[in-house]
């Protein structure tokens, strides 16, 4: 069997007709785009998030109100709480300890507003969460001690409410109505599909407590930031916070009433859920493929009968059931493969305009076409037409000579 001259004539058979063989086609060439752009998508979807995750540090830990397990009057966070994780000899893996108060918030300056997020912070922040002040200082104890009404502000906020990033120190803002001066602007980081660092404001923690974020108590805070010492030391970081709120609180092992995240959880958690949603828009997709198998079975098939006396004529001077077989299926094959590879430069195309419509909107999202995807879509078509090939080549091999010829 002369596999090069059926390759030939399957050739020459699909160039015969081309306005059939060219919608054949565009169903798997449809298919196959759709894939390649849906998992391209996901895949910069899921190394946006991981990377905004990664971004806030390795020896990073996050402490919150609320256990998994139900218990009985569990007591809130406190910066009681906070000070008592800075204990070296409790907890000689912890170097920087920073309560958190958050809260969303309205902020205003002559005539224009936003709302923005707040949160109230100790000098400490600076420290663990690497936040840099471009422009004027951070807070400092006396700010803390006498409440003082002063806050430290986002790019984006500074820009929505005046006009301009810079020259911002000095100038007055109302937060709830309430004047507070400028004393800071902190660095630019970009706005990131996780979170948007620049969109925020800071101010004293014990302003906030007492002015801003009213919670049960004084003291209560939403979150404390902890920074071990190393990366290798998160673990036992985690289990010395563990082991202080735990006499604290007044909890045993299991009955915890608050949960201790390090970057590893969020990182768990984020490539579970984007690979989940890329799987499934890949399925989604992947339906249209389907459907471009069907136009190849229909096709083939409609190309059979009107061949029918073509193969009876073909059977009659010798030809096997194989060769005739092998005949249809190369043809089914050469559609589909043809599809697939306009598919995969049509997936990269699409996946590179979503790439520009995304950092056009600022969201930081860089579709990323993997070479396990060109493979699986080239793969995955190939296979689709060898198998909805497979029905009508059997159908074709399976006619019987005189009736193929005696056919009209």
């Amino acid at each position: 069997m002369n596999y090069l001259s059926a390759i030939l004539e399957a050739l020459q058979s699909v160039t015969a007709n081309k306005l059939r063989s060219s919608l054949t086609i565009l169903g798997i060439v449809i298919g196959v785009g759709a894939v390649i752009a849906m998992l391209a998508i996901g895949e910069g979807a899921q190394a946006s998030i991981t990377g905004s995750i990664e971004d806030i540090g390795t020896n990073l830990i996050f402490v919150v109100s609320g256990g998994e397990a139900e218990v009985r009057n569990p007591k809130p966070l406190t910066k009681e709480d906070a000070d008592a994780l800075t204990d070296s000899f409790q907890a000689p893996s912890i170097v920087g300890v920073a309560p958190l108060l958050q809260g969303s918030i309205q902020v205003s300056y002559s005539g224009e507003s936003t709302t923005t997020q707040i949160s109230g912070v100790t000098r400490e922040y600076e420290q663990v969460r690497n936040a840099v002040v471009q422009e004027g200082e951070f807070f400092n104890d006396a700010h803390l001690l006498s409440r003082s009404a002063v806050v430290i502000i986002g790019v984006e906020v500074g820009e929505t409410l005046f006009g301009r990033k810079d020259g911002l120190v000095g100038e007055t803002v109302r937060i709830e109505g309430q004047p507070f001066r400028v004393i800071g602007v902190l660095e630019e980081k970009g706005g990131t599909g996780f979170s948007n660092e620049d969109d925020q404001i800071l101010v004293p923690l014990s302003t906030a407590q007492a002015r801003l974020l009213n919670r049960r108590t004084p003291s209560t805070v939403d979150m404390i930031l902890v920074q071990a010492i190393t990366a290798e030391a998160v673990p036992q970081a985690g289990e010395e916070i563990a082991a202080i709120l735990r006499g604290r609180h007044q909890t045993g092992v299991g009955a915890d009433d608050f949960t201790v995240f390090n970057q590893q959880d969020f990182l768990q958690t984020a490539e579970t859920i984007t690979g989940v949603l890329t799987i499934f828009l890949g399925g989604i997709a992947a339906i249209s493929l389907l459907v471009g198998g069907i136009g190849i079975m229909n096709i083939m098939l409609v190309s059979v009968i009107e061949r029918t006396k073509e193969i009876g004529l073909r059977k009659a001077l010798g030809a096997r059931k194989m060769d005739i077989l092998v005949q249809f299926l190369a043809e089914s094959s050469l559609l589909s493969l043809t599809g697939g590879v306009l598919g995969i430069i049509l997936g990269w195309v699409l996946s590179a305009i979503v790439g520009q419509i995304a950092v056009a909107s600022g969201t930081d999202i860089n579709p990323v076409v993997g070479m396990d995807a060109v493979l699986l879509a080239t793969l995955f078509s190939t296979a689709v037409g060898l198998f909805f090939g497979l029905y009508p080549a059997n159908r074709a091999a399976n006619l019987e000579p005189v009736e193929a010829l005696r056919y009209e």
